[in-house]
């Protein structure tokens, strides 16, 4: 069995739409795209090497999809660019017909369906990356593993969230974490079953 990872930059205020430039993703009106590029620094880029620097599968929404086909087929190796080229691509969409990245195959189906049985086979390990709508599906179905959340210290007020007003209360557990010199940090969590309250009343 495989795991399900969530790989995701966040601002304070848990945005995680459009960090890597003005242009990656403007719907809703979004206008601060680019709001992590300032922070990366050689942490921020160890913890994305050490994720991406073993054999996965990727596992994404359209809108992510339509970025990525856009941009790292078109990267060196020196940037990048082997892996996410390399790792079969697992791409949820109700609108696309055919796929021109290699190695992008279409989801067909339910796509909680798909990603238990996707999970349930032999291969590398699955990873989430972008895709907050996809996300939305995946955190309210309970079959995300871990979650590598890189979080940033800027707010931005608006935008697409990674848990957002569908989310289901649940508890998470930190197994990792460290700061950058540019004040990102850098955490693991794993689901820790069922969200538990308490108060510090009499």
């Amino acid at each position: 069995m495989r795991k399900l990872l969530v790989t995701a930059f966040l601002t304070l205020d848990g945005v995680m739409q459009a960090p890597g430039g003005p242009e990656e993703d403007t719907s809703g009106g979004f206008a601060h795209g680019g709001w992590s590029v300032n922070y990366w620094d050689d942490q921020v880029a160890g913890a994305m090497d050490k994720l991406m620097g073993k054999p996965f599968d990727l596992v994404i929404g359209r809108k992510t999809y339509e970025i990525f086909a856009a941009s790292w087929p078109h990267m060196t190796e020196e940037q990048g660019a082997k892996p996410m080229n390399d790792a079969t691509k697992h791409v949820a969409s109700g609108t696309l017909t055919s796929l021109e990245w290699q190695n992008s195959v279409l989801i067909e189906g339910d796509v909680v369906e798909a990603l238990r049985r996707l999970k349930q086979q032999d291969g590398p390990e699955l990873q989430v990356h972008g895709s907050a709508n996809l996300l939305q599906t995946l955190i309210g179905a309970n079959v995300i593993d871990e979650y590598h959340l890189k979080t940033f210290p800027v707010v931005v007020g608006s935008g697409k969230r990674l848990f957002d007003e569908g989310a289901v209360p649940a508890g998470l557990k930190l197994v990792d974490s460290s700061t950058s010199t540019t004040g990102v940090v850098i955490s693991t969590y794993v689901p820790a079953g069922e969200l538990v309250t308490g108060s510090f009343g009499p």
